[in-house]
């Protein structure tokens, strides 16, 4: 089956051929008239006659005669031209052949002298062979021709060859990959994802050997949505599908669909699957498909006929319409699962929706074991070690730490990359590049200190705050100290254990106030951190008793189509009191602590001052061992997850912010 449309070059071509053969007489606004060489005299004599082009090598010549002879006396006999008006030059009004050059020279100046008032020029040209002439006009069609397809096929992009993005906008820009592609990518490539592999691996598998199960009655599944969080490896897991199928792969984003012409994006989605149905079986793969996706709201403030509702409608109707039964699986990928439309997700369209989730411990070990492979490690490397301090890592961080570590060697003149390298690397990530010719006025360096130490000390007494690994009051990124902890990877996280980390992220705040007497505008981060997480217990999680069980999360993604708030304005008044309540409760708590330890406190931000990196041992040596969590001593050289806490600058501008990663 021919998709790519109609072939509009060999229609030019036949064009272009009829100017070359017909250019002449097509051309020219009327055919000259013929005279003899007394005849051209004549006519010079009456004053008539502007311009003459001999031509020395055919004794032949143009007559070219004035605007004022033009006007007054038009040639019945000359034949009139196909296009007038479309000459390339004026064409000449008589023609006529001389005897001999010499004398026919002598004879013109002449009759010059004799009459002084005449001012016809003649002008020695040479004509050159018939040959010559159909050579030069050929040379100037096919440039023309080649200018024409350069602008209208090549320039203007796009696939189905000749006849391209200006006559076939609307065929499909999806990239097929087949037996004649190979694809390097398989799933041995595709680390962790060991639930989200079986299942595509399935999906491959229906499509080479769908009768194992539609002998059993079973259908095809239509489609397969990959749901997950940015650089988890969703694109990755579709070009090992590519690699692993031995069936064409149809590959192209949702925004190929999208176009500023209506009827585009429809037309295109038509054209993708005639082309997948006349390779059945097949799989069609589009990523970021939000992009076409998103939930058709009755409240369509962009007009009544939306072009993307319409790409989307043929979308739809293409994957389970009337009609519909053919061997193409369509494969999706987004992070924007809550906005996709309703009609998109039930059974029929997108049967199965894998959800692709940030690796585990494992299953970082296994990324890193991938990515480390092709650098030239240190021997003692513990890629254990390396998982353990990425919580919360994507494979994409993880391969970006990985080229980091490697820059970092490289850029220290190592001839291995070591683990201080992947350090370094980690804290250059979450952290920001260190800034260690900062100029910091001692007063302030001494508040940063106890900023860092506060958030040390809480964390430390406090039982269910993540366990701090290092502090720092050295700048990095645009934070004047960072303090790095290790969270517990858990799925559930109780009241307690959120009040915990409430008072821990408070703690610089408070030691501010506990030893200095005022606080600044250091605390940036934490108290946008604090407010997000007291408004989640509050509104979403339900874990305030005055507010209830309730939880005014909406997941399905139709709130932002909403100008007003799920709740009265009496709860509204409610909820800030709750939110500020949890806070302030919190803070006075951390007051509390670090006032009984104002001894520790001191002696820590001290050594902070001494050392301006301090490590987990360097807090025992202060506090002791922590006793609700033994295990964690087998493990004290970590460093991952920054809190980092924003000190004010030397100047009066907006005060340094970070968050926690």
């Amino acid at each position: 089956m021919n998709n790519k449309g109609f072939n509009w070059f060999f229609p030019i071509a036949i064009v272009g051929l009829l100017f070359l053969v017909f250019g002449n007489g097509l051309m020219s606004n009327s055919a000259p008239a013929t005279l003899n060489e007394e005849g051209f005299f004549s006519l010079m004599n009456k004053g008539t006659v502007q311009k003459v082009i001999v031509y020395t090598d055919t004794k032949d010549a143009d007559v070219f005669l004035s605007k004022e002879a033009k006007s007054a006396s038009v040639d019945k006999t000359a034949k009139p031209s196909l296009f007038p008006g479309m000459t390339s030059e004026p064409a000449p009004d008589y023609t006529f052949k001389f005897a001999d050059l010499k004398y026919f020279q002598e004879k013109f100046e002449a009759l010059k002298k004799e009459n002084p008032q005449i001012e016809t020029q003649m002008n020695l040209d040479e004509k050159g062979s018939a040959l010559q002439s159909i050579l030069l006009q050929a040379l100037m069609w096919f440039a023309i021709m080649f200018a024409l397809y350069f602008i209208f096929f090549r320039k203007m992009g796009g696939p189905g060859g000749p006849g391209g993005q200006i006559f076939s906008i609307g065929k499909s820009r999806a990239k097929l990959f087949d037996e004649k592609e190979k694809i390097q990518i398989t799933f041995k490539d595709v680390a962790g994802l060991e639930g989200a592999k079986e299942e595509v691996q399935e999906v491959v598998d229906f499509l080479k050997n769908s009768e194992k199960y539609t002998k059993l009655g079973g259908k095809i599944p239509k489609g397969v949505l990959l749901v997950g969080p940015p650089g988890t490896g969703k694109t990755l897991l579709a070009k090992a599908v590519a690699g692993e199928a031995k069936v064409p792969f149809f590959s192209l984003s949702g925004s190929d669909f999208v176009e500023m012409f209506v009827g585009v994006g429809a037309s295109r989605v038509r054209d993708l699957f005639a082309q997948a149905k006349a390779k059945s079986p097949a799989i069609i793969f589009i990523d970021e498909i939000d992009a076409i996706g998103r939930a058709r709201g009755g409240k369509n403030f962009t007009g009544g006929n939306d072009e993307r509702e319409n790409t989307l409608n043929q979308l739809l109707t293409e994957m389970d319409g009337f009609g519909t039964d053919t061997n193409v699986i369509v494969m999706g990928a987004t992070n924007r699962a809550d906005i996709l439309d309703k009609a998109l997700m039930r059974a029929g369209r997108f049967d199965r929706s894998i959800y692709v989730d940030l690796p585990e411990l494992h299953e970082r070990r296994e990324i890193f074991d991938v990515h480390l492979s092709k650098i030239k490690l240190d021997p003692n490397i513990d890629r254990e070690f390396l998982a353990k301090q990425t919580p919360g890592f994507s494979g994409a961080d993880i391969a970006n730490v990985c080229n980091e570590a490697a820059l970092i060697a490289a850029r220290n003149d190592h001839e291995t990359v070591t683990k201080q390298d992947f350090l370094d690397a980690v804290d250059r990530i979450i952290g920001g590049l260190e800034k260690k010719n900062k100029a910091i006025k001692p007063s302030e360096k001494r508040r940063v200190a106890y900023h860092e130490a506060g958030h040390a000390t809480i964390s430390w007494l406090v039982e269910h705050a993540a366990p701090l690994l290092k502090v720092t009051i050295v700048p990095r990124g645009r934070s004047l100290g960072a303090a790095w902890y290790l969270p517990e990877e858990r799925q559930l996280t109780t009241t307690e254990q959120m009040y915990d980390e409430l008072c821990a992220t408070l703690g610089g705040r408070a030691a501010e106030q506990t030893i200095f007497g005022n606080i600044s505008t250091g605390a940036l981060s934490d108290l946008e951190r604090v407010t997000k997480q007291a408004q989640a217990m509050v509104t979403i999680y339900g874990l305030n008793e005055k507010i209830g069980n309730i939880s005014y999360y909406d997941s399905s993604g139709q709130g932002e189509y909403s100008f007003g708030k799920p709740y009265s304005e009496d709860t509204a008044k409610m909820i800030d009191e709750e939110i500020s309540k949890i806070i302030e409760t919190q803070y006075q708590r951390a007051l509390e602590i670090l006032a009984t330890n104002k001894d520790k406190l001191d002696a820590l931000a001290a050594k902070l001052l001494e050392k301006e990196v301090i490590f987990r041992e360097d807090l025992e040596e202060i506090f002791g061992k922590r006793a609700w969590d033994p295990e964690l001593t087998e493990h004290p050289v970590s460093n991952t997850h920054a809190q980092e806490t924003p000190i004010p600058e030397t100047t009066v501008q907006a005060p340094e912010s970070n968050t926690q990663i």
